[in-house]
């Protein structure tokens, strides 16, 4: 059913919801649009209003052929939405799940091209922070470039930034996607334009191998991998190409390409992609359930493989939708989880039955260890003492006495 978006828009048809709100088909005074409803509860967010409005420059302001531009900002009682351009086309994300995993070809092609739009953001000002294939339109009508990709635009510019208000993520939270999100994010920092690059360069890994590097499992195992883990190899593509992604995905910050120096990077490499196929990877799986176990619900059958990889909702039992759950508030690890520690899930090779890192048994190990550390080191320095004590009483009892201070009777 159509409803009105302030006094200039009509939103006529739903197109994709997300967890930040629903992405409307509308019409405008110049024609057709794109339009972002936000969530209710976010309009009646007194100060997530003030910051759309403070927004509203900026985001204007952008823009780029690789980038979905914000027409308009719209406030209007309980409707808070971005007005963007209309992409006749699909979601990066679509066509993955479609085809699995791209030819490097058109992986390469369409990941420059939102190194471009990223560019431009950062000349700008701005960083996304929420890069992941469901932020990057296809737009099936215009020209078909290299590997037959289709030309790629980022949206959903500003969208974290504003929902991620100081009263929503104190510094015990986190706002993101779990397989998205770099490092330095997770360790609490402000997010730079580094974070982009971070994301980008995962994108990049998940299409050209049909899964994230560091995604799997609870969300919180997730990011103890961003910081603590490496990448791991993708056979059979360019090692210049390889160690683009790698310098990419720097855990330090500086260490990454600015968007510009991706973009031309990635222009060169495509020459040596032309023609390549698909990679032919295997998916990290989890280990088949044993045959004597019974199957639940939630369990998949004996033998049956178990995707690994991959976005996970941030909300447990959360139905999938087309925005993975971003923008859903999570605790930031302790150092602890960081490190591997009791509540951490690092995957420290250790001996049979030894004790995991930092688990009770561990730490009542090391406080014995302690302890008899002491004990030795009180017995060992008795023993100096008394080797010490005998050996000058040996001396003593050899020699003559000598009287070095007597007196003399007057």
């Amino acid at each position: 059913m159509a409803r009105k978006i302030g006094s200039r828009y009509t939103a006529n048809q739903i197109l994709g919801r997300g967890s930040a709100g629903t992405v409307w088909l509308g019409e405008g005074p110049d024609g057709p649009v794109a339009i972002k409803l936000l969530r209710e509860d976010l309009a009646s967010d007194q100060e997530l209003v003030g910051r759309f409005v403070q927004e509203r420059t900026a985001l204007l302001g952008l823009e780029h052929p690789h980038v979905v531009s914000v027409r308009d900002l719209v406030v209007d009682g309980n409707d808070l939405a971005l007005v963007m351009d209309l992409v006749r086309g699909t979601d990066l994300r679509t066509r993955l799940e479609r085809e699995r995993r791209l030819a490097p070809e058109a992986a390469v092609a369409i990941v420059a091209d939102v190194a471009e739009g990223l560019a431009a953001a950062h000349a700008a000002g701005v960083v996304h922070r929420d890069v992941k294939p469901e932020n990057v339109l296809l737009d099936m009508q215009g020209p078909l470039g290299p590997g037959g990709s289709h030309p790629a635009l980022l949206t959903d510019f500003g969208v974290a930034k504003l929902i991620d208000t100081p009263k929503r993520t104190r510094a015990t939270k986190i706002i993101g996607t779990p397989d998205y999100l770099a490092p330095e994010i997770v360790e609490g920092l402000p997010p730079r334009a580094a974070v982009d690059i971070y994301a980008l360069a995962t994108v990049l890994y998940e299409l050209l191998a049909g899964f994230t590097p560091f995604g799997g499992g609870h969300p919180g195992a997730v990011l103890r991998r961003h910081v603590t883990e490496t990448v791991a190899p993708l056979p059979g593509i360019p090692d210049e190409l390889w160690q683009l992604i790698v310098q990419c995905l720097a855990k330090a910050p500086a260490s990454r390409l600015r968007a510009s120096e991706l973009a031309a990077r990635l222009r060169e490499q495509l020459p040596q992609l032309a023609g390549m196929p698909p990679l032919s990877v295997d998916e990290p799986d989890a280990a088949p359930a044993p045959e004597t176990a019974e199957p639940s619900a939630a369990e998949p059958a004996p033998g049956e493989r178990v995707r690994r990889r991959g976005s996970v909702s941030l909300v447990p039992g959360a139905q999938p939708d087309s925005n993975r759950d971003t923008h859903t508030s999570m605790r930031v690890p302790g150092a602890d989880e960081l490190a591997g520690g009791a509540r951490g899930t690092a995957r420290v090779p250790r001996a049979s039955g030894a004790p995991r890192p930092g688990s009770a048994r561990h730490r009542a190990a090391a406080r014995r260890r302690r302890v008899t550390l002491g004990v030795a080191g009180a017995v060992l320095a008795a023993a100096v003492g008394v080797g010490a004590w005998l050996a000058t009483s040996g001396d003593d009892a050899g020699t003559t006495p000598q009287n070095t201070h007597t007196s003399t009777a007057p």
